[in-house]
């Protein structure tokens, strides 16, 4: 029950996701839909293709492929109750769809009883993979490889996944917010990673 859900969340936030920033860039009617089905299931087809899953399980998902058109749809015909509180939850959606997503595609691994160090690679490219797609279709930096941190939190989820620390649902809801909250808190104060650029001053 607690993977259903996840995956509910995940495939409305990434969805949605992609259709805003399909229609930031002025993208026609096709390419929003394509921006938001690639955002809400681009990472778990990558997931997918590492650890060994048949590619043809992503079409088994009618029902989500149903609820994310459902989303953008209603995203491309009612933007403006979106878009004017976009900055603020913009920012939010993604952090709901990068926690439901890492969680999942770490249940995914665990199942498949893969060993830890899968399960967070597994974690990161479901919970980032359809962000950086979107990001790298839409013409701009993938967040994910900014010093922003984002994708720390995703293998974060992985790692407590693959110890076996959250195991019940209670736990992987706990999990959930607990990811959402760190994300949060990551993009309202500034939280980096180190980098060095390599760029002359001259």
């Amino acid at each position: 029950m607690a993977w259903e859900v996840l995956s509910i969340i995940g495939t409305i936030a990434f969805a949605i996701s992609g259709a805003i920033v399909a229609m930031e860039e002025e993208y026609d009617i096709l390419g929003v839909y394509i921006l938001g089905i690639v955002t809400a299931f681009g990472g778990g087809a990558i997931r997918n293709l590492l650890i060994g899953v048949p590619v043809s399980a992503l079409w088994e998902q009618g029902a989500l492929f149903q609820i994310a058109l459902v989303s953008i749809t209603f995203v491309f015909l009612f933007p403006n109750l979106l878009l004017k509180h976009w900055k603020i939850w913009g920012s939010f959606s993604d952090a709901i769809g990068l926690s439901a997503f890492a969680i999942q595609g770490a249940l995914y691994a665990v199942h498949m009883n893969h060993p830890v160090s899968a399960v967070i690679v597994a974690a990161v490219l479901t919970g980032s993979g359809g962000g950086m797609i979107r990001d790298l279709l839409a013409g701009r930096k993938p967040l994910v490889l900014k010093t922003e941190i984002y994708a720390v939190w995703a293998a974060l989820g992985g790692l407590i996944i693959g110890m076996g620390w959250a195991e019940k649902p209670f736990t992987l809801y706990m999990l959930f917010a607990v990811l959402v909250a760190c994300r949060v808190c990551s993009y309202m104060f500034n939280w980096k990673l180190p980098n060095r650029s390599i760029r002359s001053n001259s």
